[in-house]
């Protein structure tokens, strides 16, 4: 029987997560996402987005590990759009992907498209956005897997569970800021405010009344699904006077850490358990989400939102009563913008529980060796009068192993599934930078990137190590890389350059944590392993979106594998057109 969900808004889905909807094993779950125009008022003006089903952020798309997901995306804005299902395993459904001219067509205004994916081997939280443009500014919302039917948290159950989404808000329209940014070659405009689930809070003019409150019971204790959903800033996130536990990030559980302060970057999402204190403590608390940055350049949000946790009183259970300003309310410190220092020692805690009903299946002997220069660089300015706002009167540009990806105009896995992919990709993706040099000192001079639609080939069921490089070209920044398709071990990081004879001896084999989405480390780098078991063409990218429009990603194309279950289905009947 198949289980239907409409557009929810957050608080009901996670009300209804509370009562443990009872989705049978193994059943079809169907929404609609209408995408279309609303207007919403943020820091004192109204301004047009795009959102679906007429909510920002968007509905919760809920589902049991095993489930079918079924969605039918009609698209009733003015933009071309797709949607990514971030996180999402998508085993041999490639097509249901949804990044733009890599796994699909965009769906033209007026059209649709239904996306059918079977969660398989995933439980925890994801998360679903636009993925053309800068449209998943305001066009994103939660996915929440939960265990199947009998199968309890590797932790103790929560009385309650609350997606915490966090996004930037700009007064601008995105479309236009990034339109202009790429037609004079400089840094776009930053945002105006951060928000959680969609609100800026009392820290930012004109909006006190549009803060996030978390009304909390005590002595009980919350999951919060935390997710990065902002374009292009990490952020540190902590409550006052209350630890959080890490219990599972990207959909994945890890060892349980217990922390003051979390940092979660673009792409990536953190599930957390909160204590609340056993009685009520006659006091509100500042949740507040602050961003981390290297950036030379400038272009970040140096703002702060702020979430309000409110206890309910004994004497008053339910009360809805406003905001109690006569009570003290407590603020936690925060990290400074550049911690990197933090930022390591938080990453390096995570690990994956590697125990026998959740093993760390990280792949020992590796067939193919990959190392990856990613940073920022420049293209030579080609405007009428040859002076661009790009650094030295040239273009931004970012670029991995030097080339700088461009999108094509049909998509890949189309082209590769036809067979006709010639003049639309080419399969020579540099597997080591062709020109070394230190990747983290001095710059070279010549800052100039290449720009070409190249893929790494890979046979199915390979074994894979990839080494990503941060350099300091124009600047030492963090890059959220993200992997479409797969899951990956990172089993080691540093600062500096890679050295490959004494690094890989430091790293853990044992019980690496497992992700979709890492920071490779301001002028550092971090180490990978996955199984080339998903065939397909798919995406890998930074999730700072200003770096995706300059260039900064990749993509991998996965061969059949000989046996039926190792190759990729056929497309859908409805799969847009170009």
């Amino acid at each position: 029987m198949a289980a239907t969900f409409r557009s929810s808004s957050l608080l009901v889905v996670a009300a209804l997560m509370v009562l443990s909807i009872n989705l049978a094993e193994g059943d079809t779950v169907e929404y609609q996402f209408d995408v279309e125009t609303m207007n919403v008022t943020r820091l004192c003006s109204s301004k047009s987005i795009v959102a679906v089903n007429g909510q920002f952020p968007g509905p919760t798309v809920l589902a049991r590990e095993g489930d079918l997901v079924v969605v039918r995306v009609v698209n009733k804005a003015q933009y071309n759009m797709s949607i990514h299902w971030h996180g999402v395993r998508q085993l041999r459904s490639g097509w249901a992907d949804g990044p733009a001219y890599i796994t699909q067509c965009p769906i033209q205004p007026g059209q649709s498209y239904v996306y059918k994916f079977t969660i398989s081997g995933q439980q925890g939280t994801l998360w679903w956005h636009a993925h053309i443009s800068w449209l998943r500014a305001t066009v994103y919302g939660p996915i929440v897997i939960l265990p199947k039917l009998g199968v309890p948290y590797p932790f103790p159950a929560p009385f309650k569970e609350v997606p915490l989404m966090f996004g930037e808000w700009w007064k601008a329209d995105t479309e236009a800021v990034i339109s202009q940014a790429l037609q004079t070659g400089g840094g776009p405009n930053v945002s105006d405010a951060f928000t959680i689930n969609g609100l800026p809070g009392p820290l930012y003019n004109c909006s006190a009344k549009d803060t996030f409150k978390l009304k909390v019971k005590p002595g009980k204790m919350y999951m919060l699904r935390i997710i990065n959903s902002a374009l292009n800033d990490e952020l540190f996130f902590s409550i006052a006077g209350h630890l959080l536990t890490v219990v599972d990030v990207d959909a994945v559980y890890v060892k349980p850490v217990t922390v003051e302060t979390l940092l979660i970057t673009p792409g990536q999402t953190t599930n957390v358990l909160l204590t609340t204190k056993p009685s009520y403590p006659g006091a509100n608390y500042y949740m507040l989400a602050s961003p981390y940055s290297t950036a030379a350049s400038g272009t970040f949000d140096n703002t702060t939102v702020a979430g309000i946790l409110e206890y309910e009183h004994d004497e008053y259970p339910g009360s809805s009563a406003s905001f109690n300003k006569n009570l003290p309310l407590f603020k936690p410190t925060m990290p400074q913008i550049n911690d990197t220092s933090f930022v390591s020692n938080f990453t390096a805690k995570l690990r994956s529980l590697a125990n026998e009903d959740y093993p760390a299946d990280v792949p020992r002997e590796v067939d193919r060796r990959f190392f990856f220069t990613v940073g920022l660089g420049t293209h030579p300015c080609a405007g009428a009068n040859g002076t661009c706002q790009g650094p030295n009167g040239s273009r931004f540009a970012a670029a991995v192993n030097n080339v700088s990806f461009v999108l094509p105009t049909t998509a890949l896995l189309q082209s590769h599934f036809t067979g006709m992919s010639n003049g639309v990709y080419e399969s020579n993706f540099p597997a080591m930078p062709s020109s070394p040099f230190n990747y983290t000192g001095t710059p070279p001079n010549n800052t100039n990137v290449s720009n070409g639609t190249k893929l790494v080939v890979l046979s199915y069921g390979e074994s894979v190590e990839l080494v990503m490089q941060g350099t300091s070209i124009l600047g030492a920044e963090s890059h959220p890389f993200h992997l479409h398709g797969f899951n990956f071990f990172v089993v080691g990081q540093g600062f500096g350059n890679f050295d490959p004879m004494s690094d890989p001896a430091k790293y853990n084999l044992v019980d690496p944590v497992e992700r979709n989405t890492v920071g490779v480390p301001a002028a550092g780098w971090v180490a990978l392993r996955f199984r080339a078991d998903n065939p397909g063409v798919w995406f890998m990218h930074c999730h700072l979106e200003v770096h995706v429009s300059w260039g900064l990603k990749m993509a991998w194309l996965v061969q059949d594998g000989s046996l039926s279950n190792q190759k990729l289905l056929p497309p859908p009947s409805d799969l847009p057109k170009c």
